[in-house]
């Protein structure tokens, strides 16, 4: 209940006992807080003698990778990166060129062994560890908290989507600081959250891993499932489908913000539906009269005739609307719900997407016609109840997949909320251990 009522408190804007007002917000009195440039070291530029065989991009989503790996006589001899800045492990690097709709600050540690040079379009800086702890400081500009704060003091270039701060205004931004110790169990607690994250992860990779393989043994005749012999068979869409038809053509001027969902290449994802929802185009019923548009179902397949990749289909999900989708997608309706399931499986082996490719043609963007696709085979077992016991088996596996990464989103909440409580010292770490 004391936790509760402070962060209602802060939220109002009002500040509870033991804590006092800043620059940096609403801190614990025994918290200090200094700019950036007393905690902070700029890196220093390369001269034309030094060598180096990494040169480094920093993305606020991936973080600093390696853009080119170069020979040391292309790099001594290139005059367009002497003035690089010198990048080693454990240095930090900046991107000024703030994207608004990045997820944090663009600020990202640079973890390799070996030391590269970044373009002085980046600021490279290092951290005075005999001040502050680097994983401290490494787990705060990954904050909402920091990015928010960057934020409100940046000021918006010519591109509504892109911020600009200075290196001067950088700099003096405020890095709270607790004492040592807190310093150093609040990383702990916050890489801690991290490990757990990245071994589910891990773990989620190995389930997809397995999926795949047991759709390449199940789905191609490579494995049958204990207790079944009988034959498999060739067969065609067109063999499959009670109905196989194309989207309907809507140009822009027909569409509308509401009224009946449009379904688009976009929303096809490799077996799964992407729904994005905040980008749903509509059009009117007057319209899907006025069109004689062909409705979607929920349980029909939708197959992507534009890459990438080519072929790519989705079992339409209840979206509590009716439903058409374009021309560039064909409607699939099955005769048996089984033969959707198998057939989505079996459109995400590489075989079902190379033979797309090797059938499509157009020579300005690739597409596969209609009658490709009715003539396109698959191979399914003549035994039903094999049948259904290959669509349950990967179903099960799907289902396992879509719990683990609910489970991941749960930690990365969690992650969040932990940085938010314990960055900014609304919860301080013995609260929270005991």
């Amino acid at each position: 209940p004391t936790i509760k009522a402070r962060i209602e408190s802060i939220r109002r804007g009002e500040v509870p006992e033991g804590y006092k007002r800043t620059k940096a917000g609403i801190l614990p009195v025994d918290w200090e807080f200094n700019p950036l440039s007393q905690l902070a070291q700029k890196s220093k530029t390369k001269n034309r003698e030094e060598r180096y065989t990494k040169i480094l991009t920093n993305s606020a989503n991936e973080g600093i990778i390696s853009q080119t790996d170069y020979f040391d006589k292309q790099i001594a001899n290139n005059d367009n990166i002497e003035g690089y800045y010198i990048v080693k492990k454990g240095d930090f690097v900046y991107n000024p060129r703030i994207s608004v709709a990045a997820p944090c600050g663009p600020i990202n540690c640079y973890h390799g062994e070996e030391t590269g040079v970044m373009s002085p379009l980046y600021t490279v800086f290092s951290i005075d560890v005999k001040k502050i702890e680097r994983d401290y400081v490494e787990q705060f500009f990954s904050s909402t908290f920091w990015h928010r704060y960057m934020k409100s003091v940046a000021n918006y270039g010519v591109r509504s989507d892109r911020m600009n701060l200075s290196d001067e205004d950088f700099f003096l931004l405020p890095i709270p600081m607790p004492k040592r110790e807190e310093q150093e169990k609040i990383a702990e607690i916050l890489a801690g959250q991290d490990r757990v994250i990245e071994l589910k992860e891990k773990l989620l990779a190995e389930k997809q891993k397995q999926k795949k393989y047991l759709m390449q043994q199940l789905l191609t005749s490579k494995k049958r499932l204990p207790g079944f012999f009988g034959k498999r068979k060739n067969l065609r869409l067109f063999d499959l489908c009670q109905i196989i038809a194309d989207g309907d053509w809507i140009e822009s001027k027909d569409q509308s913000d509401r009224g009946v969902r449009l379904i688009q290449t976009g929303n096809i994802g490799i077996g799964q539906f992407q729904n994005k929802s905040n980008k749903a185009r509509y059009i009117s019923e007057e319209t899907f009269t006025r069109l004689s548009c062909c409705e979607v179902f929920p349980g029909d397949v939708l197959l992507s005739r534009l890459p990438d990749p080519i072929g790519r289909a989705c079992k339409i999900p209840q979206l509590n609307c009716r439903m058409i989708t374009a021309v560039d997608c064909t409607i699939l309706r099955f005769k048996k719900d089984v033969f959707a399931d198998l057939f989505i499986y079996y459109s995400c082996l590489d075989a079902w997407q190379n033979k797309m490719v090797l059938l499509s043609g157009g020579s300005t963007r690739k597409r596969i016609t209609r009658k490709e696709i009715e003539n396109a085979v698959i191979t399914l077992p003549v035994d039903e109840a094999e049948q259904t016991a290959i669509a349950e088996i990967l179903s099960t596996a799907d289902k396992e997949i879509e719990l683990l990464k609910k489970d991941i989103e749960q930690e990365k909440l969690k992650k969040k909320s932990l940085m938010q409580l314990l960055l900014t010292g609304i919860v301080r770490v013995d609260e929270l251990v005991s």
